[in-house]
Formats: C-alpha cells, sequence, structure tokens
C-alpha cells in the first residue's frame, strides 16, 4: 500500500499511459475514472517548482504525506480529497504541497491504551472468558486486600524505655519524697477463668504464682480472677496457690528468679545456676522444688478431695434428717432418696454458694449467686521481712509480703444476658475500682504468666512519660510455648506481633489482642482524652484541636449525672464523642472515677507536662477493707447493676461480638486515644496456643466471625469519627474486611484445577510476555515482603508459614465466618461450627501430642475438597495431554504450575489430616489416590481431547 503513490508519481512523469500502474489501482467507489481525471489535472496545473520533484530520490515519506495533506489510504489505492478545496485549519491545499515540500517539527500521538491498563486487563482469554474473568476479578480484589494490608505499614517504629530513669524519678528520696518509697501509680491485675475442665487450675494457679511475684511495689499490686463458673476446684486451687505463694515469692525476691512461673521455671533447659552467686542457691533451690513437686500434687488430688469431703458431709447431714424423724417417732413418713440435697460442701464445712457438682436451682452454671474472697489480705505499707527457718528457707532481708488477691465470681440468673468474658471483665472493673482502684489495669488470659518481672515497670515507663495522659493502653505483643519447632500451622503469629502491630505504632497505635494489655481505667470508663486531635481532609491531612471538656470537667459533669450531664456541651459528630453518663446507682463508685483519674497522671516535675500530678502524691498508705466496703463490691457485680447503664455500649468492655477486645480498643482510638507498642529485650508474657489443626482453625473462626460482625455493625470504620487518623481507619477497615478475601481466594485456588479440566489456562498463550509479567510482578511482591522481614525482624520461615496457614485458614475459617455473618445479618440465623468428633492424645509424655490427633469438623471441606480437586486435575491434564493429536504442552506446564503452588500452600493442612505416620496416612492416600483415577479416567472418556477436529 506505501508503493502506491511512488507508482503514481513514476507514471505521470514518464508520460507513458499505457504503463501507467494506476491499471492496477482500483477504488471501492463506482467513480474511479473521475477520480483519475481529476487527479490529472491537479498535477498539470502546478507550477514549475513542482517539477523538480522528478530530480529527488524515489523515496517518499508517506507518513509525512498523510499528515500533511489530509490524504487517505483504501485498500490497494490511494484516496484523495474529493476536490482540492484548501484544509480550513492550516489553509493549504495539496497543489500547496506539492510546491512547498515542507517537514514538520512537532507531532502529536495518543498515547496506546496497552500502556497505561494492566497486562491482564488487555489480554483476554476469549476461549475461556470465564477463566479469564474469575481470574482478573480475584486479582483486583486481592490488590485491593494488599493496599489494605500495606498502607497502615508506611510508618513502623521501635520504642525503648529506661527503667533507671523511672526509679530515679519515682522511687528515690528528693525533697517531696524524703524516704524514698515509691510513687508510682497502683495496678490492678485481672485474669479471666470459665471452666476448670477447659483451663486446667494447675496452669492458672502458675499464672497467679508470677503476677504475685512481679516487681512492683507489693502495696501497690491487686490481684483480680473472674470465675465465671463459679467452680469449687477453681476456687480452692487459689487458695492453694496462696499458701505456696508464701515461700515462692520470697525465694524468687532472694535470687532474682527469671521467670516466676514455676512450672516454666522448673522445666526450662537452661542451666539454674547460671549467674547465681549466693552459696545457698542450690539447697534452696533443691527445697523448693520438692515443695512445688507437692503443691502439684495436692492441685491434682483436688478434685478427689472435694468429692469425697462432700459425699461425708452429705452422708452426715442425711444421717442427721433421719434421726429427726427418728425423734418425732413419725413412722409413716419417710426419708426418701432425694430429699436431702447433695450438695458441694467448702474446707470450712459450709455450702459452696456457686456451681455445685451435682447441679440444682440456685448452684448451677447461669445459676448462682456473686462471690468476693479475698484470698490474699491488704499488705502492710511497710516491708515485712523474713527469718531464718531452719524447716524453711532463709529470707532473711527479704520483704515476704504478698499483693493482695481476691477470687470473684459474678451473680448469675437465668434470664440475663451475662455478655460472657466482656461482662466477667466489666465486673471485675467495678469490684476493683471498690476494694483498690488501681488507676491502671493489666488483663491477662489465666494461659498467660509474666515471663520478665519488669513488664509492668516497662509499660509504665509509657504511661507515665510527657504526653502519657493520653495513652488509653499498654499493648505487649503475645509469645508462645509448647509450639511444635516447625510452628505447622503459625502459632506464633509472628507476622502480625512483629510486623502489622509495630506498623501501628507508628499511627495511632495497635489494636487490642484480648490479653497482655494494661489499660488506663480513666480512658475504660468511655471518657475522651485531654488534648485530643480532629483530622480532616481527604487522606487526613488537616488537623486541629479537638473541642473537647478536660477532665476536672468531664467527672463534675458525672458527679452532677442525670441533671446537669444532660445539658453539657457534648460533640454531636458522633456517639462515641459524647460523655458517659449511666454508670449504674453506685456512689462508691463514681466517687471512685475520680480518684483513678487523678493518680493515672504523670508527675508535673517540668513545665512540659500538661495534665500532670504534684510529686509525692501518692505516698499515702492505702486503707484496709472494711465490711460495708466488700458488700459493696458484692452489689456491682450482680446480675442486675448493669441494668438502664451505658456498660458494655460505651463504658468498660464493649458487647455485641465474640471479638470484643477489638471493638474496646476502637471505640478507644475513635474516642481520639492512642495506644502503644511496648515489645521488651526479655518476652513480657507468654502464653499456650492451640497445636491441634482442629482447635486452631476454629480459633481462627471465632475471630473471624468477630471480625465480620465488626464490619456489620456500627462499629464499622467507615463510620468513625475524624478523630481517627486515616491510615489507623483503614488499618480497622482490613479488620473488618479480611475475612471477605475467602471468597476470592477459594475461587483461586480452584483455577489451577480448572484450566487442567478444560484445557484452557487464565491467558490467551504463555508466551514470554506472560512470563515477563508473572516474574515482575512476583520479584516485585517478595522484595517487599523481604523488606518487611527485615525490619520486622521475622525469620523467612516464619513469613512462609504465615502464607501457607492464610491459604489454609482463607478457605475454611474465614469462609466459614463470612457465611455465618451473612446468615445473622440477612435471615437472623446463627450457625455454630462445632467439633462433630472428638478424640484426645494418647502420648502422655509426648508435649505435642495433640498434633497429631485428628478432630473431623466441618471446617475441612473446602480445603479438602480444593486439594483433592486439584490432584485429580493434574492427573487428568497429564493423561489429556499425553493423548493428545498435538499435545499442548505450555498449558499443561502453567496449570501443574499453578496446582503445585496451591499444594504446597496447603502441604501442612494434608500433614494435618494424615495424623502420625501409619495411622491416618494409608487410608487418606488410597481416598484421594482412587478419586483421582476414576474421574479422571471418566472426564477423559466423556470428554476426548478435540485437538485432531481442530487439525
Amino acid at each position: 500500500m506505501h508503493y502506491a503513490f511512488a507508482l503514481l508519481m513514476a507514471s505521470s512523469s514518464s508520460g507513458s499511459s499505457d504503463r501507467s500502474p494506476g491499471k492496477r489501482i482500483t477504488r471501492r467507489t463506482s467513480s474511479g475514472r473521475a477520480d483519475d481525471e481529476q487527479m490529472s489535472s491537479i498535477l498539470m496545473s502546478a507550477n514549475n517548482k513542482s517539477m523538480q520533484l522528478k530530480n529527488q530520490p524515489t523515496d517518499f515519506d508517506h507518513q509525512r504525506w498523510l499528515f500533511e495533506s489530509k490524504g487517505r489510504y483504501g485498500i490497494g489505492n490511494a484516496c484523495w480529497h474529493d476536490d482540492d478545496k484548501p484544509d480550513l485549519r492550516s489553509g493549504t491545499s495539496f497543489a500547496d504541497f506539492m510546491d512547498k515540500p515542507w517537514k514538520p517539527l512537532t507531532r502529536k500521538t495518543v498515547v496506546p491504551a496497552s500502556i497505561l491498563s494492566p497486562y491482564r486487563l488487555q489480554n483476554p482469554n476469549f476461549d475461556a472468558m470465564w477463566l479469564w474473568s474469575i481470574s482478573v476479578s480475584c486479582e483486583i480484589w486481592f490488590a485491593f486486600s494488599w493496599l489494605l494490608d500495606q498502607l497502615p505499614k508506611l510508618n513502623p517504629i521501635n520504642r525503648a524505655t529506661d527503667l533507671v530513669a523511672l526509679r530515679d524519678k519515682f522511687e528515690s528520696k528528693s525533697s517531696t519524697n524524703p524516704t524514698g518509697r515509691s510513687d508510682l501509680p497502683g495496678v490492678d491485675i485481672f485474669i479471666s477463668t470459665a471452666d476448670p475442665d477447659k483451663e486446667p487450675p494447675l496452669v492458672t494457679a502458675n499464672t497467679i504464682l508470677s503476677i504475685l511475684a512481679v516487681e512492683y511495689p507489693v502495696e501497690k499490686v491487686a490481684l483480680y480472677i473472674s470465675d465465671d463458673g463459679g467452680a469449687i476446684l477453681t476456687f480452692e486451687a487459689m487458695a492453694q496457690a496462696v499458701s505456696f505463694g508464701h515461700i515462692w515469692v520470697p525465694f524468687c525476691r532472694k535470687h532474682n528468679i527469671e521467670p516466676r512461673n514455676p512450672d516454666s521455671y522448673f522445666t526450662q533447659k537452661t542451666d539454674p545456676t547460671k549467674n547465681k552467686k549466693r552459696p545457698d542457691f542450690v539447697k534452696d533451690h533443691r527445697w523448693i522444688k520438692r515443695e512445688y513437686d507437692e503443691f502439684k500434687v495436692r492441685i491434682n488430688g483436688l478434685p478427689d478431695v472435694i468429692r469425697k469431703r462432700s459425699e461425708k458431709y452429705n452422708y452426715m447431714e442425711e444421717m442427721k434428717e433421719k434421726n429427726l424423724h427418728t425423734q418425732k417417732n413419725d413412722t409413716s413418713a419417710s426419708l426418701e432418696p432425694g430429699q436431702v440435697l447433695k450438695a458441694t460442701w467448702m474446707a470450712d464445712g459450709t455450702h459452696w454458694p456457686g456451681t455445685w457438682l451435682n447441679p440444682v436451682a440456685d448452684h448451677k452454671k447461669g445459676d448462682h449467686a456473686g462471690i468476693i474472697q479475698i484470698m490474699s489480705k491488704v499488705p502492710e505499707y511497710e516491708p515485712v521481712m523474713g527469718v531464718e527457718d531452719e524447716q524453711k528457707l532463709d529470707f532473711t532481708d527479704v520483704d515476704i509480703r504478698l499483693p493482695m488477691f481476691v477470687y470473684v465470681s459474678r451473680e448469675k440468673r437465668p434470664g440475663y444476658d451475662h455478655e460472657k468474658k466482656a461482662g466477667a471483665m466489666n465486673s471485675l472493673v467495678r469490684a476493683s475500682a471498690i476494694l483498690s482502684n488501681g488507676p491502671f489495669i493489666l488483663n491477662l488470659d489465666c494461659d498467660h504468666y509474666i515471663n520478665n518481672s519488669m513488664a509492668i515497670r516497662e509499660g509504665m515507663c509509657f504511661m507515665m512519660d510527657r504526653g502519657g495522659d493520653r495513652v488509653c493502653f499498654i499493648q505487649f505483643p503475645q509469645r508462645f510455648e509448647g509450639i511444635d519447632p516447625s510452628d505447622r500451622y503459625a502459632n506464633h503469629n509472628t507476622v502480625f506481633f512483629d510486623g502489622n502491630m509495630r506498623a501501628l505504632d507508628g499511627l495511632q497505635g495497635p489494636v487490642y489482642v484480648g490479653t497482655g494489655c494494661m489499660f488506663r481505667r480513666y480512658a475504660l470508663y468511655g471518657f475522651s482524652p485531654p488534648r485530643a486531635i480532629e483530622y480532616s481532609g481527604i487522606v487526613g491531612q488537616k488537623k486541629k484541636p479537638a473541642a473537647t471538656l478536660s477532665p476536672s470537667d468531664s467527672l463534675q459533669a458525672v458527679h452532677d449525672q442525670y441533671d446537669d450531664l444532660e445539658t453539657a456541651p457534648r460533640n454531636e459528630e458522633h456517639p462515641d464523642l459524647s460523655l458517659p453518663k449511666k454508670f449504674g446507682n453506685s456512689t462508691l463508685f463514681v466517687d471512685s472515677i475520680e480518684i483513678a483519674e487523678y493518680q493515672g497522671r504523670p508527675l508535673a516535675d517540668h513545665v512540659s507536662v500538661k495534665n500532670g500530678r504534684p510529686p509525692g502524691a501518692l505516698l499515702v498508705p492505702r486503707l484496709p477493707l472494711d465490711a460495708p466496703t466488700v458488700a459493696e463490691a458484692i452489689a456491682v457485680i450482680s446480675c442486675w447493676y448493669e441494668e438502664n447503664t451505658e456498660w458494655g455500649e460505651r463504658i468498660g468492655w464493649i458487647y455485641g461480638s465474640v471479638t470484643e477486645d477489638v471493638v474496646t480498643g476502637y471505640r478507644m482510638h475513635n474516642r481520639g486515644w492512642r495506644s502503644i507498642y511496648c515489645i521488651t529485650k526479655r518476652d513480657a508474657f507468654r502464653g499456650s496456643a492451640p497445636i491441634n489443626l482442629t482447635d486452631r482453625l476454629h480459633q481462627v473462626l471465632r475471630w473471624a466471625t468477630g471480625s465480620v460482625e465488626i464490619f456489620f455493625s456500627k462499629n464499622n470504620a467507615f463510620l468513625a469519627s475524624s478523630r481517627l487518623k486515616f491510615l489507623q481507619r483503614i488499618a480497622y477497615l482490613n479488620v473488618g474486611l479480611y475475612p471477605f478475601t475467602s471468597i476470592f481466594l477459594v475461587a483461586y485456588l480452584f483455577l489451577p484445577a480448572l484450566c487442567m479440566f478444560t484445557g484452557q489456562f487464565i491467558v490467551p498463550n504463555i508466551d514470554s510476555t506472560f512470563l515477563t509479567y508473572l516474574l515482575v510482578m512476583t520479584i516485585t511482591l517478595c522484595l517487599i515482603s523481604l523488606l518487611e522481614v527485615k525490619w520486622s525482624g521475622i525469620a523467612l520461615e516464619e513469613w512462609w508459614r504465615n502464607e501457607q496457614f492464610w491459604a489454609i485458614g482463607g478457605s475454611s475459617a474465614h469462609l466459614a465466618a463470612v457465611i455465618q455473618g451473612l446468615l445473622k445479618v440477612t435471615a437472623g440465623i446463627e450457625i455454630s461450627f462445632t467439633l462433630t468428633s472428638k478424640s484426645a492424645a494418647e502420648d502422655e509424655d509426648d508435649i505435642y501430642a495433640d498434633l497429631f490427633v485428628v478432630k473431623w469438623t466441618s471446617l475441612f471441606i473446602m480445603p479438602l475438597t480444593i486439594c483433592v480437586t486439584n490432584i485429580v486435575a493434574l492427573i487428568m491434564g497429564t493423561a489429556r495431554t499425553l493423548f493428545s493429536v498435538i499435545p499442548q504442552w505450555n498449558k499443561l506446564v502453567g496449570g501443574s504450575f499453578f496446582s503445585f503452588w496451591v499444594l504446597a500452600h496447603m502441604y501442612p493442612f494434608m500433614k494435618g489430616l494424615m495424623g502420625r505416620k501409619g495411622r491416618v496416612t494409608t487410608i487418606i492416600y488410597v481416598w484421594a489416590g482412587v478419586l483421582s483415577i476414576t474421574v479422571s479416567l471418566l472426564w477423559i472418556t466423556i470428554s476426548p481431547p478435540d485437538d485432531s477436529a481442530r487439525v
């Protein structure tokens, strides 16, 4: 086509009409001859300068000519304008162009859409549009989810504390503290448990002992345990723990023991004499080890002791009733077997007010009275030094005091919604406010013990620092023991705790994860922080001070509740920003709020410290408890106390979600508070995590269900206030959205198998362009992951385990949570995914025996289907290619690569299903193999290869 104009020029210059190539040039229109005549007249009317073109080279710039003359090409001919009218914009005609050959200096071209658009969108597979559509949809969602995960990681930070400076400021002699007593604020420590069968009392007792021995002023610490089941076994185990604590705690203080959990200390593999210099350490260590063994035996024997004691007292009661009938000479009325209640008895010969071994009305789970028992009284204000005892240990010059320890079991009655763990924690908040009122609260699970005795001091460094009055909580990372060395199911979760949480610390602070968290009591009560900041703009780039009441004004409004509180100034922008007003009818509790707020302030020892307290204000000793105070504490844990109050709505732990921890932290951040992530050199706390596949999936299911509930509730980050930073809002949005990724993940995990089944692929051809695109994307994502691994200190194996369990949990627990949440929102149907069969580990000597126990659950169905489908697809795709007339090896290799990618992520799941070698392995292999071969042969028979038809 480019030669048409050159041939035309050659014909006109030679004047030979019989050799004119115009005979070979045709037009699609019927006016071909008229066009030729018009063209000849144009050429003959040109001036003399145009004749100079004959002597120019035969090469002609056709692109320039098209640009200048507005010429149009047809198919096989040159199309000109119908007339030689000048161009309206430039004023030139074709004759002018022939007379004045002019080369433009600039040119405007359109940027190709293929450069601006992603490769996958510009290269659809028209032979399998449904495969291409599914893959592109999934990849778009993955990109969106990846952005939600990566954006909050733009500002990771590290923090460090100075314990020496803390001691110098709060525990050194000065003009305001002449005795050098501790001026640190008090701390109330909460432990929650519910069922001694699922949470062994020995584990809880070890946690209690580690807390009793913490390195913090004894008179400033108060320990509370919430027994939501009201079990006498837990009660008596705690009594035994306090008894053993009288020798264990002084031993830890004398020899500076770490960790101070007896079970962890005696089972550690390191040399216990390392760095120990006292000559009596070996003797003391041997003696305390024997005492601990006896303590464990007593704890293990408590169920039998309680049962035999109850049987003895019940027999005595029955005999008393028989003697009473005999004395009355009532021969007609006989004592029926069930007439005397089979009660559960305490050691002092009284009925246990909680749940009995033989449940009856008023003494069963969900129906029992409230219980408060002071296990360890308020300690003396002055240190109490021990003495030398030949039968025990030499505790000379060692403080033998124990912190106050209180057993609490809130009242439960039928017909009340007790709100599970969140309700139990709120009961502890109220009871502790009456009994000790520590301005800070440390929340721990019953299996999370204090591994670093200085952990509370490290957290206090942030609370007492300048600006610490705006910190609502200090979150410590969770560390776990008893995990299998390979961490098959990513139980350590280091990617989250060392990566995501540390990155959030650079924004408004980490989220609350349920345990290992130190709260400011004043923030838990629903108040806004002093000097809050509001953010505006598209990405929150504009900030200004928020219009909030000062703590003193807020507390004054609380004292005047139901009167002046209704007309008090409030921010109507968001419901969370208004003042709390309904704390209940306990005047003593309301009065304690102001005291807790004041004692939680940092020291006003510098002009830059705002909202501080004077040094020496906390040197006053704590008053002993009296009967009216304890009675008030029992009243605030009654089941009716929260009626017509804001507890659980905006005060304390928030109700309405199985993940009450995330919601509680979100509400605080939404009011403008910030949080701190405290990573200590020695792990602050350690606990246990389920290593069994079924238990792990059910744990993930609970978390994901809570996230779905958050997304469909008023706690959705879309509805947050202006006091929440933009990237913090993105992080909370990701918390509610991440379970929905499971829908796209499941579809994507089936794609390789669908490609193998159909013989198609997600792209038209697996060529060098696609492979380059795939390689670039893979390398880019790997480099980003390596960067994250580098700054967070995560090992590559831990990162890979996290990726594997993301696929396993996403295709099982997350998907089930989404289905459950949608059914609950749309139809009001609640579905609980429970175990259909249970088994226990038989090998008690193997600490990892539970790892190999297979407990079937419905959560296995989807990932198992994915695994078997991909295995079947591999065999079927291989057979299809081998029997094809024209084998398409590129599609086989592409499909096989992605199928192996899926199976590599599912490997821990398949290994968990196999159990121990020789038990379940054969069944799984035989079933999967037979199914794979059968489906493969059936598919080839029904839909044989059709490559020959294409040829």
